[in-house]
């Protein structure tokens, strides 16, 4: 009675501490396609630790303080989380406190008897967004490549720029839903299940959860190629709504069946020797039963662990709940009001659809096509996030410019001399980009309450710090392109847009709290 009444004191503290990760898990990350499998991992962590409840019964219960470091390392990580506005970070932190419980409760041989269990309940928690971006990015145009391939095997004249297929009568677009990685992940976590109930070697283990990636991948180009090959026949209707689904539901079990299949040539090709094979259980052991007495006759919160770790849970979220941590948006000029005229610049304004707008989560922005004397352009674009929450980033170009076709030839940082009215010179991130004849040249950055950053792990560590020094996480994202012309070179773009950027940058300034 005593050990319910002490899982139901963690199983409120936790809920209490945890309860806006969790629910943004459920309702929100679950609820993408992407995903969606989420919701089977619990149940699926229930059933294993059910299946092996006949063993659990005879582990030898020693509590033991080595369990604090993973505990502890949660606690920390749950603050990065909740005041760098990172979710992934909160959900991790929730896995540790969970094993660190364990291993204060029940000690290191409970945690040895369940690891598996354990790391499935990893699988369950989304990637952060920036590295989910990049992965879903990269995978997009290796499968868009992979489907090109096929198609033109198969005799069909396909070309690609970046993740647009043009099939001469129609061009598919391969968006996020196409990028396998809704797949990927699944399947993944499928050959680690067969893995584990597969009696066999380590090495054929480790076989089939390594190929599920590769399979993962050229499946997902199959039915990109398959697409492309049934439109021309079926139109529009093979790309969208029920036949869209349909398909990857399809190229899901095409590589179950691949995946037990290769079991079965394994089989075949090294077979295992024939032995008898009896579980392994360790017996109940003097120890063991010891504890079992001494916890039945003990008070409630014995081991002392277990005081331990409530005790650090209580206060934390006594000070999540208490202390003021909540931000301070400070005031912003309207980017509604950006000149459109600087010195020998004049500019154009141009507007974002909504559906995009919706999609990048932004607080204000401004897109302005300007113009020099000579005709020579530059366009400039700047998204401003007045808080960086849990679930609100800013989407870097990286993930989003080659997407169209762009191709990255020349990526790093350069160094903008005077940049800020005579202040001194700051630092860019700058890429040369080219899509055919085309070439562009591309200077990003990311301004960060008085700084100037150039990617996504400085801006996670100074939102974090900002946020509990200052109670701000705001920030901006400031992009920059000109096109290099055909009759000129790209030290002629590099002048016009770092000339550009001199002038630009002080009146930046007056829109975006410093």
């Amino acid at each position: 009675m005593k050990s319910l009444v002490r899982i139901a004191i963690y199983c409120v503290v936790l809920l209490g501490l945890y309860y806006s990760a969790i629910q943004w898990l459920i309702v929100k990350d679950w609820a993408r396609e992407d995903f969606s499998y989420g919701y089977l991992i619990p149940p699926l962590v229930l059933y294993l630790l059910w299946e092996k409840r006949a063993s659990l019964r005879n582990v030898p219960l020693q509590p033991s303080w080595t369990g604090l470091l993973p505990f502890l390392a949660g606690i920390m990580l749950y603050w990065l989380g909740e005041l760098a506005g990172e979710f992934f970070s909160v959900y991790v932190s929730f896995w540790f406190v969970v094993v660190g419980i364990v291993w204060m409760q029940f000690g290191w041989r409970m945690i040895k008897a369940i690891w598996f269990p354990l790391f499935i309940m990893l699988t369950m928690f989304p990637l952060p967004n920036f590295i989910f971006q990049k992965l879903a990015f990269q995978l997009k145009l290796v499968s868009s490549q992979l489907g090109v391939g096929m198609m033109q095997l198969y005799g069909m004249s396909a070309f690609r720029e970046g993740n647009v297929i043009d099939l001469g009568f129609t061009q598919l677009q391969v968006i996020d839903a196409c990028s396998g990685l809704r797949y990927l992940i699944p399947l993944i976590v499928l050959s680690i299940l067969i893995a584990y109930f597969y009696k066999t070697a380590i090495w054929k283990k480790l076989v089939i959860v390594a190929s599920s990636i590769p399979l993962s991948v050229i499946t997902n180009s199959l039915r990109i190629a398959l697409t492309g090959i049934l439109y021309e026949s079926w139109g529009p209707a093979v790309a969208e709504g029920f036949f869209h689904g349909f398909s990857g539901w399809f190229i899901f079990m095409f590589s179950l069946a691949v995946l037990l299949a290769e079991i079965w040539i394994l089989q075949k090709l090294v077979p295992e020797k024939r032995k008898h094979d009896e579980q392994w259980r360790e017996p109940a052991s003097i120890e063991s039963l010891s504890d079992t007495r001494q916890q039945g006759k003990s008070p409630l919160l014995y081991p002392p662990q277990s005081f331990a770790a409530i005790l650090i849970l209580a206060l934390t979220l006594v000070f999540s709940q208490g202390i003021e941590f909540r931000e301070k948006i400070p005031a912003q000029q309207s980017f509604a009001r950006f000149p459109l005229s600087l010195g020998e610049w004049t500019g154009t304004r141009q507007t974002m659809e909504q559906v995009f707008i919706d999609t990048l989560d932004l607080s204000d922005y401004t897109m302005i096509d300007y113009e020099d004397a000579k005709g020579r352009s530059v366009s400039f674009y700047v998204a401003y996030y007045e808080s960086q929450r849990k679930g609100e980033s800013i989407h870097s170009p990286e993930t989003c410019l080659p997407g169209g076709g762009w191709v990255f030839n020349q990526s790093g940082t350069v160094t903008i001399p005077n940049a800020e009215s005579g202040k001194g010179s700051m630092v860019v991130n700058r890429a040369f980009m080219q899509k055919s004849d085309y070439r562009q040249l591309v200077y990003f950055w990311f301004p960060q309450r008085g700084r100037i950053l150039t990617n996504a792990y400085q801006m996670k560590i100074y939102t974090f710090w900002d946020a509990l020094t200052r109670h701000r996480t705001d920030g901006a994202l400031v992009r920059l392109i000109t096109p290099v012309y055909p009759n000129e070179d790209i030290q002629c773009a590099e002048q016009r847009l770092q000339g550009f950027t001199q002038k630009i940058v002080p009146v930046l300034n007056a829109f975006i709290p410093q």
